[in-house]
């Protein structure tokens, strides 16, 4: 299989003006961002837009972006639900469309106790037996938290589950038996330096070489010079959390020309603002000209 490690780009899923699936946009962002960085990308997951597309809408998208990089590039299908059943069926049937690995949330809304939380997590290995699982540990959206003890455990008992993408940056550090992802962008190098393999990324949308930059400085063991690059991209961090992701990164994209920011509800385009803010980021970085309407080249 593909290595999960790296620079892994949690990818947006483009849409048209009219709010239907943009394949071939997805295809160009996709080979974007591995021409920008990416040693991967997830799909369809929270910055995805998850929540409002269909089964049948991940899937193609899925299918899409491995026809277009899967032979260069890790291909992780977002898969997770609050429904055991619903989740298992739809890792199955991404295993089947080719997926390298499934991204598979802990289930929010309806807080299992660690008991429904281990069962869950068991159905949906059993339904994709061959298939990598990454498990995503978001308390801030999900309410209930995997500490690292039960994600040790889930380690241990599920063989195919071989790493989490870790989004409580109170719980980060090593977890036996568990490759750590960095789940936000601000912790990333701090993961490298821990010895976790790399991260699921947003701000790599836009800065995808520099945050390559970051991993091999850390590989190299010169965690000196990833943390001066950490240092330098903090501003775009930032203006990746000024709203509700996935705002202002497709904000982002459309600013530098990569794609349209096309959104479906209940999430909504930038305030001016909002708008304001990231593309002073993206000038500070050199991204864009200052005061002009096109990216710097």
């Amino acid at each position: 299989m593909s290595e999960i490690r790296g620079v892994i780009t949690a990818m947006v899923t483009p849409f048209g003006a009219d709010g239907e699936l943009d394949l071939e946009a997805a295809r160009r962002l996709a080979r974007h961002l591995v021409e920008n960085g990416s040693h991967g990308v997830v799909v369809t997951g929270t910055t995805g837009e998850a929540p409002t597309t269909s089964d049948e809408e991940k899937l193609a998208v899925l299918a899409a972006v491995l026809e277009e990089i899967g032979d260069e590039a890790t291909v992780i299908a977002g898969t997770g639900s609050n429904d055991t059943h619903h989740t298992a069926a739809l890792t199955a049937r991404a295993a089947g469309t080719g997926a390298h690995a499934a991204l598979v949330v802990t289930p929010y809304y309806n807080k299992p106790n660690p008991r429904g939380i281990r069962a869950h997590y068991l159905s949906v290995a059993a339904a994709a037996p061959d298939l990598p699982l990454v498990l995503y540990n978001i308390p801030s959206r999900t309410v209930i938290n995997i500490p690292p003890e039960l994600l040790a455990e889930l380690a241990a008992e599920v063989p195919t589950v071989v790493a989490v993408k870790q989004a409580n940056n109170d719980d980060l550090g090593p977890v036996e038996g568990l490759d750590v992802l960095a789940g936000n962008d601000d912790v990333f190098a701090r993961t490298l330096e821990f010895g976790g393999p790399g991260g699921v990324l947003v701000a790599s949308h836009v800065v995808g070489a520099q945050m390559r930059e970051i991993y091999e400085a850390a590989e190299r063991g010169d965690h000196g010079r990833a943390a001066a690059i950490d240092a330098e991209l903090r501003p775009v961090y930032e203006a990746m959390t000024v709203t509700s992701n996935p705002t202002p990164v497709k904000t982002a994209l459309e600013l530098l020309g990569v794609i349209d920011a096309h959104f479906r509800l209940p999430m909504v385009p930038a305030s001016d603002d909002e708008r304001t803010r990231i593309r002073a980021a993206l000038e500070r970085q050199g991204l864009l000209v200052a005061g002009g309407t096109g990216a710097a080249r």
